[in-house]
């Protein structure tokens, strides 16, 4: 799939949340349910926690160029949730990007590629 297909319904955030399996990191959360839709829903959120307004949007933005960079290898049929940590406003994109790879990984949702090293 070409385009990110962004979750926007908060019912499909509070599924993930509840019944979905977690995989931690210092720089993001991954939150990852099953969803019966054929295709991979990503949602990004960032809490005031983090900082403001520009500081939450820069978290945002590094996610979603991280991911971006791993879309293609991810098997289509699940949300995902990927929540900003602390850490994550004050990194690059590159480092996001192993950390959820990693992540995915574990999840087994790569379909071909490898566990990068953090």
């Amino acid at each position: 799939m070409d385009k990110l297909v962004s979750m926007t319904r908060n019912q499909d955030f509070r599924r993930a949340y509840k019944r979905g399996k977690s995989y931690v990191s210092p720089l993001v959360v991954l939150y990852v349910v099953r969803n019966r839709l054929g295709f991979t829903q990503v949602g990004i959120t960032t809490s005031k926690k983090i900082g403001n307004a520009v500081t939450r949007s820069r978290a945002r933005r590094v996610i979603r160029e991280a991911y971006r960079g791993l879309a293609h290898q991810v098997k289509p049929g699940y949300d995902l949730v990927f929540v900003s940590r602390g850490r994550t406003p004050a990194a690059k994109s590159t480092q996001v990007r192993r950390h959820m790879e990693k992540q995915l990984f574990t999840a087994g949702l790569l379909e071909k590629g490898r566990e990068a090293s953090c």
